[in-house]
């Protein structure tokens, strides 16, 4: 077979331009350490290295939207601390207020320091996030969410939308809770019914918040306690039923459907009582009962008996705001738990998904290094061959 000159040229620079293009290739996984430079030339293992990728991103972005949940809760969480410091001190000035040995102007000046606590807890309730965005104002963030009406009262301007974050493959988490949840929705009184003194009762009778003996014997109503003798009273339901009556005594329980109060002192005759089921209440309202309370303190016997009962009705909400207070902050806390938890599996997600893809993907170095010294020893047999064959001609023993 004949084999020409160009011929012989032609594959011999072929053959090294292909040990060179091998070598280049080894020298690019050398030193980016990645053994699928493109996807000819793994296809599997670059098609599922994508799909590694993409879900090590998502991941990475779970992490990032825990981490913002993480810090406007743990802002939260503070600002309910706060909230429970303020009302602990306003229950021991409501303790202090009920002394019946204090004069109005210490009853005022009681009155004037919880006036600064309320409006410690509507700046609290009013708290900005780092972004300007309002903590407690559900999903209208940009709004004030607390402010006075000027009656005494208090509006609201946000919603009761709660803000949720993802921070994992079907979790989600409440990432801040709405300041109607927080400071709007707590029951007053007990938490079952609250009582009220009537305004025209001229006695000195005290009732006291009482108590729930039987849960399922309670009815819902508007139930009067009404004193027909000074001595005697009778029980009567919403449609004006008597359902009970009895001999007063004081300090003595007065029993019925399921639950129990008493009164102390001297009630008179037509004075009334009324037990009215629990409504919501805000807690800024609990804290303004007690300044107009202190403030509207009359020295009489029948406005002592007011004011006595008016501090028994405060004190109960107070308390029931207290542990409303504290049940919101015990859930943050389980929250800021939750994304512990989380995170941490978050993170050994990605760990296991970046060592299966450095597995699928990256570079063999001894096998490698031991490759490209082959392929460079190779290519230089190649060329010192080449050399050696491309300077023979026939010519050149021609005589």
């Amino acid at each position: 077979m004949r084999i020409s000159t160009k011929q012989l040229f032609t594959k011999s620079v072929g053959a090294m331009l292909e040990q060179q293009h091998k070598l280049g290739k080894t020298q690019q996984q050398v030193a980016s350490g990645k053994r699928v430079l493109t996807p000819a030339d793994d296809p599997t293992a670059a098609v599922q290295g994508l799909k590694l990728a993409e879900t090590i991103a998502l991941t990475q972005q779970y992490q990032a939207n825990a981490g913002r949940v993480r810090d406007r809760l743990s802002l939260e969480e503070s600002a309910l601390n706060n909230v429970g410091n303020v009302m602990q001190r306003v229950r021991e000035l409501t303790v202090q207020a009920g002394n019946s040995t204090l004069s109005k102007d210490d009853r005022n000046a009681i009155a004037a320091e919880v006036r600064q606590r309320l409006d410690e807890l509507v700046g609290i309730a009013n708290t900005r996030e780092s972004n300007g965005d309002y903590l407690f104002a559900g999903h209208q963030s940009k709004t004030l969410p607390f402010s006075a009406n000027g009656a005494g009262g208090f509006v609201y301007a946000g919603d009761d939308g709660q803000r949720l974050a993802q921070i994992g493959p079907g979790r989600q988490v409440v990432s801040a809770d709405s300041g109607h949840d927080v400071f709007r929705t707590i029951a007053n009184g007990n938490g079952t019914y609250a009582v009220f003194d009537a305004a025209a009762n001229t006695g000195s009778g005290v009732i006291n918040p009482g108590s729930v003996t039987n849960p399922s014997a309670w009815v819902a109503d508007t139930y009067t306690i009404s004193f027909t003798t000074a001595t005697t009273y009778e029980v009567s339901d919403g449609g004006g039923t008597v359902i009970s009556t009895g001999t007063y005594s004081d300090g003595a329980q007065i029993a019925f459907q399921g639950i129990q109060v008493s009164v102390s002192g001297v009630p008179q005759t037509g004075d009334a009582y009324t037990v009215q089921p629990s409504v919501k209440q805000d807690l800024f309202t609990s804290v303004q009962n007690l300044v107009d309370n202190l403030e509207s303190y009359d020295a009489s016997a029948a406005g002592f008996a007011r004011y006595g009962n008016a501090m028994n009705r405060i004190l109960t909400d107070i308390d029931g705001g207290m542990e409303h207070i504290f049940t919101q902050r015990s859930g943050v806390g389980a929250r800021l738990n939750a994304i512990d938890s989380q995170q941490q599996l978050n993170d050994s997600h990605v760990l296991l998904m970046q060592t299966t893809k450095a597995e699928l993907q990256d570079l063999d170095y001894a096998e490698a290094v031991s490759r490209l010294q082959l392929q460079l020893v190779g290519l230089q047999a190649a060329q010192q061959a080449f050399a050696k064959v491309q300077g023979l001609s026939l010519f050149n023993f021609l005589r």
